[in-house]
């Protein structure tokens, strides 16, 4: 019978189960699409109740078929998500949407009182970003939803969570505090006393290699306490460079560039570009930029299709022209994008009428992403500091015209592919190799 370590892999679209052997080959691996359901204010969510039977079903069907061992098992997933428990330890909330409006007036007396939003947000390195901040999820909670409140006994970020369903521990780690939460003090390096403030306690922080030892179906197995997806992707990444300057392009739904090697702190002007830290499972600074340009890539795959009467894909085999990306750069148009931060994520179909081909319109939605990428890639990295090397992960790794425009536009760095697939599956992994 085959050791593993099990990984449950939830992103925004497809949740994932993968097994790793002891060599961190993947022997095994399952994903299902989820179909969204309302919250209790009427919003699209993604339907925990399903997600959490169908990850115990996949667990118990495993063990029960007898090929393989499970010795560990770890989670990764997106941020910005919170369950909130009650006494006896049952879930009392949705799994509220990240996306789902806020009105920040509403949390004035928060950034008032704590040096204003812009020091707020650089000294927990969150801009303000509403229900992407999961401290200030709580407080909407608090403020809007007393009923719900006054049950809280404890608050877990999705990781933690879907641990928690295994070993019912209540734990916190460093990569989900540390991910745009406006919890953590990047100053101090511990929670910001706000949260004392507002009477909220939070689990510590331990370490990602930490494990609790369970009895799953009458196996016992160490489980981990889950990590934040793009903290978890640039694992593999380090230990492979051991120790040299990269920066990591994680692409999906976000696009998001992370330096693990920047030492200076964070700025104003980073901030306002859309910059903020990430943190390592070992409590290191990851300045990073975010930027939801995967998002506006997605929207307009669609309507690229739709006007052009093509299929969804046919970016993926489109002819790589180094003549219209060098033409493209030259003009230097803004057409698709804002000038500044995008705050605008639909596609627009009048847009597309200035061009004769799908071929043309394409070009110029990558080129204009990439100039953000850039851009958001030289915020991130120290002033004498020298980048050599960007690894893409996710799925732009695989899109041509993206790499050859960010080749072109950067042609300092050398841009790298990396080999390394479902890193942010792999990284949970790897943490978990003492219990093998």
């Amino acid at each position: 019978m085959k050791k593993v370590i099990a990984i449950i892999d939830i992103g925004k679209t497809n949740k994932k189960l993968f097994l790793f052997d002891e060599n961190f080959n993947v022997v095994f691996n399952n994903s299902k699409k989820f179909e969204e359901i309302r919250d209790d204010d009427g919003f699209p969510c993604d339907d925990i109740e399903a997600i959490e039977n169908w990850i115990q079903n996949q667990i118990k069907i495993i063990q029960e078929t007898g090929s393989f061992k499970i010795k560990a098992i770890n989670f990764t997933t997106h941020g910005a998500s919170l369950l909130f428990l009650n006494k006896e330890g049952k879930r009392i909330t949705p799994l509220y949407n990240y996306l789902k409006p806020l009105d920040l007036k509403d949390f004035e007396n928060l950034y008032k009182t704590n040096g204003g939003v812009d020091e707020f947000s650089r000294k927990t390195a969150s801009p303000a970003y509403g229900m992407l901040n999961t401290g200030i999820q709580m407080l909407s909670i608090k403020a809007n939803k007393p009923k719900i409140w006054n049950q809280v006994d404890a608050i877990l970020h999705y990781p933690q969570y879907l641990s928690y369903l295994f070993t019912k521990k209540i734990t916190a780690d460093f990569t989900s505090v540390g991910a745009h939460t406006a919890t953590w003090d990047f100053d101090t390096m511990q929670y910001h006393s706000w949260l004392k403030d507002e009477n909220i306690n939070l689990p510590e922080p331990c370490k990602g290699n930490e494990a609790v030892m369970s009895i799953i179906n009458g196996e016992s197995i160490a489980v981990g306490t889950g990590l934040h997806d793009s903290s978890s992707s640039i694992i593999p990444i380090l230990k492979k460079e051991k120790g040299n300057d990269f920066v990591l392009l994680s692409t999906g739904t976000w696009i998001i560039a992370m330096n693990p090697f920047s030492k200076e702190t964070l700025t104003q002007e980073q901030l306002k570009n859309n910059c903020l830290c990430f943190m390592t499972p070992e409590k290191q600074q990851v300045k990073s930029s975010m930027q939801f340009l995967g998002r506006i890539h997605e929207v307009y795959l669609k309507e690229l299709s739709d006007y052009f009467t093509v299929d969804l894909n046919t970016h993926l085999d489109l002819v790589l022209s180094n003549a219209l990306c060098n033409e493209l750069i030259d003009e230097n148009a803004t057409i698709f994008l804002s000038e500044g931060i995008d705050t605008d994520f639909e596609a627009h179909n009048e847009i597309l009428h200035k061009f004769s081909s799908y071929e043309s319109a394409y070009y110029q939605l990558v080129y204009e992403i990439c100039k953000k990428v850039i851009s958001g890639i030289d915020l991130i990295t120290d002033k004498d500091a020298k980048i050599t090397k960007v690894y893409i992960s996710g799925g732009f790794n695989r899109n041509k015209v993206f790499v050859n425009f960010l080749s072109l536009l950067k042609p300092s760095v050398t841009i790298k592919m990396s080999d390394v697939k479902n890193e942010s599956a792999l990284g949970a992994a790897l943490l978990m190799k003492n219990y093998l």
